[in-house]
């Protein structure tokens, strides 16, 4: 991998404009950025079962790297990427090319045209005598052969753009120069549109609020050990609960955190109602005197 890492290096060290592999696919697409309608890039189709999950991987690399509120001097970025903003269609752009020729494609073809395809495509099917013959002459390689060039027929024929990566086979070698390819045209990309590809405010958002819940978590149960240590055992409400962690706006993470132990067999018992989550009381099954 690190071998086919470094000759896509060498490839992209080339003040030829045409030749620098990594700068071709961010120009490509940034080309594709100054129509009318901007297009998502996300959408990467390879034939090849067993680059499944680096379509995943490239959809997790473009959204990490490139979906930014603002710019490098911190204006509002115009957020060329324009990438999906629900859930449904981030999940239908990581798949394989032949998983998706219904539905998928159809959209594609027939839906809103705000995006173009990045078709991976792989010459080598199996080894040589281990594959298949579905009918006389055709294997299943020629199958998946005829998918991809069909699809790309099909969506030219409606005036879809794509762009094709072709590489020889699958292996390790081959692997880390795909990455490597886009890890650089990513990179590019963002100089390009002036954003900071690796500041990741969002990522660490998200970092620390996850930290806070679990400092929280661990605040709400020494509240609870208190009560519970005590004779006779006080059941506690969640708004007291709350006021005693000072933290009386967190009301409701506090009840998600009850309930989540709750459901774990965390010792934690919280008698009442969950549609009624003000009458329920709460309080440790057995005290630790050591927490």
């Amino acid at each position: 991998m690190l071998s086919g890492a470094s000759l896509m290096d060498e490839a992209n060290r080339n003040t030829v404009v045409r030749i620098t592999r990594s700068l071709t696919c961010s120009l490509l697409v940034l080309g594709n950025q100054m129509e009318w309608v901007p297009r998502i890039w996300l959408n990467f189709l390879p034939y090849k079962d067993s680059l499944l999950l680096f379509s995943r991987y490239l959809q997790q690399l473009v959204m990490n790297h490139l979906e930014r509120s603002f710019d490098i001097e911190g204006n509002r970025a115009s957020n060329l990427t324009t990438l999906y903003d629900r859930l449904i269609r981030v999940l239908q752009c990581a798949n394989k090319g032949s998983t998706d020729q219904h539905t998928y494609i159809q959209q594609l073809r027939e839906g809103v045209h705000n995006f173009f395809v990045t078709f991976i495509e792989v010459l080598r099917d199996r080894s040589p005598g281990h594959d298949w013959e579905l009918e006389p002459g055709v294997t299943c390689g020629d199958y998946l052969f005829g998918m991809l060039q069909g699809t790309h027929s099909a969506l030219y024929a409606n005036s879809r753009e794509s762009i094709t990566v072709t590489v020889q086979e699958v292996n390790p070698r081959s692997v880390g120069a795909l990455i490597a390819l886009y890890e650089r045209a990513v990179g590019i990309y963002a100089c390009l549109v002036n954003i900071n590809a690796y500041h990741q405010p969002g990522v660490e958002a998200g970092k620390k609020a996850a930290g806070e819940v679990l400092t929280l978590q661990k605040r709400v149960l020494a509240v609870l050990n208190e009560a519970s240590c005590k004779k006779p055992v006080e059941s506690l409400t969640l708004e007291e609960i709350a006021y005693r962690c000072h933290e009386p706006e967190q009301i409701e993470m506090i009840y998600k955190i009850i309930s989540h132990m709750a459901a774990n067999d965390r010792a934690i018992i919280a008698e009442g109602s969950c549609g009624s989550p003000r009458s329920i009381k709460v309080y440790l099954g057995e005290c630790q005197v050591d927490l």
